[in-house]
């Protein structure tokens, strides 16, 4: 936490932990710039991944009709909560970058880390779909 000096003369805590360097900035201010980055990308990674499950359903539909259970929409809910669980492995590595010497350089790619969890996540899904949910249908 940074300690001031009020006017008492007493040190003050002004509740952000400064994680040092030239820079002084706070991991509070780190964490809040991670989620205006990350967050509005939120939506169109579960988009992409949205149309990767319904790409199987549509292509495949027949086959596909009496897998459409209530047990394998709550499997479909666990596998979507898990996926936006794996989406904050990047709150991870923003805010290591965001401590490093390569923080200014760190920042216009960033959209880099995005775009390969995105595809790693649609082929993860589509995998699922091909292996493990497609072959346990029909």
């Amino acid at each position: 936490m940074k300690r001031q000096e009020g006017s008492d003369g007493r040190a003050q805590s002004s509740g952000s932990v400064d994680l040092g360097g030239a820079s002084g900035t706070t991991i509070r201010e780190i964490v809040a710039g991670a989620a205006r980055f990350w967050e509005p990308l939120r939506v169109p990674y579960n988009g992409v991944l949205v149309v990767v499950v319904l790409a199987w359903l549509v292509l495949t539909w027949p086959h596909f009709r009496t897998a459409l259970t209530l047990e394998s929409l709550l499997a479909f809910v666990i596998l979507a909560l898990a996926a936006n669980a794996l989406y904050c492995v990047a709150y991870g590595v923003e805010i290591a970058m965001q401590r490093t010497a390569f923080r200014a350089g760190w920042r216009p790619w960033r959209w880099i880390l995005w775009l390969a969890g995105t595809l790693l996540a649609a082929a993860l899904a589509w995998y699922w779909m091909a292996d493990e949910i497609y072959p346990h249908s029909g």
